[in-house]
């Protein structure tokens, strides 16, 4: 009889189990589904004013349909880093000044790094912002500051470099004390924009 009641007794907590587990996906489900939109909207925002910072000079951002389909050959091509999106950074005249980039650092200390980067058409980088990044706090989280992104702001050059003894050459950097691997992630990022610049842009 203990038997067969210990036996029912397995039956009914499975049941429960299974029951409690089944609700609480439908609520994850639920909440996504009412998230998603807004913070989709949020990320589409901040992207959106991430442009404008890097390439001030630019009235407008617009889609190129050959470019697009050179993002999508030459997406992941590059190492350490992804190209997620490349727009035409246009002028009050209509004129096409450069480009804005989406990029993705895929070494950072604590996982991905998003970013944006413009390039004028000449191949000055016009500004370097920081869209996400989960960086330790006090060292690499210290990319997010201005006197690290400025650093990019005007350098004209096929790559950049980081150093750890300060900068002597204008295609240098000086790296987040502390921080080599995520100063190494971004720069990476920001030579994969260089790179898809001078192979795909113009």
């Amino acid at each position: 009889m203990s038997e067969v009641k210990g036996k029912n007794t397995i039956v009914k907590d499975a049941i429960i189990l299974f029951i409690i587990t089944l609700i609480a996906g439908v609520a994850l489900a639920f909440v996504h589904d009412i998230t998603a939109e807004p913070i989709a909207k949020a990320n589409a925002e901040a992207k959106a004013k991430a442009y404008q910072t890097v390439f001030a000079d630019a009235a407008s951002f617009e889609e190129d349909a050959d470019v697009a389909s050179k993002v999508e050959a030459n997406k992941e091509k590059y190492d350490g880093a992804i190209v997620d999106e490349v727009l035409c950074a246009v002028d009050a005249g209509g004129n096409k000044i450069g480009y804005v980039m989406s990029l993705t650092a895929t070494e950072g200390y604590g996982g991905n790094i998003s970013l944006s980067l413009g390039v004028a058409a000449d191949g000055t980088i016009t500004g370097f912002e920081i869209l996400a990044a989960s960086e330790t706090a006090g060292l690499g989280a210290k990319c997010k500051e201005p006197e690290f992104k400025s650093q990019f702001a005007g350098i004209k050059a096929a790559q950049i470099e980081y150093t750890k003894t300060g900068k002597s050459a204008d295609n240098q950097i000086d790296a987040l004390s502390g921080a080599t691997i995520t100063t190494s992630a971004v720069t990476k990022a920001v030579n994969a924009g260089l790179n898809f610049f001078a192979e795909c842009g113009n």
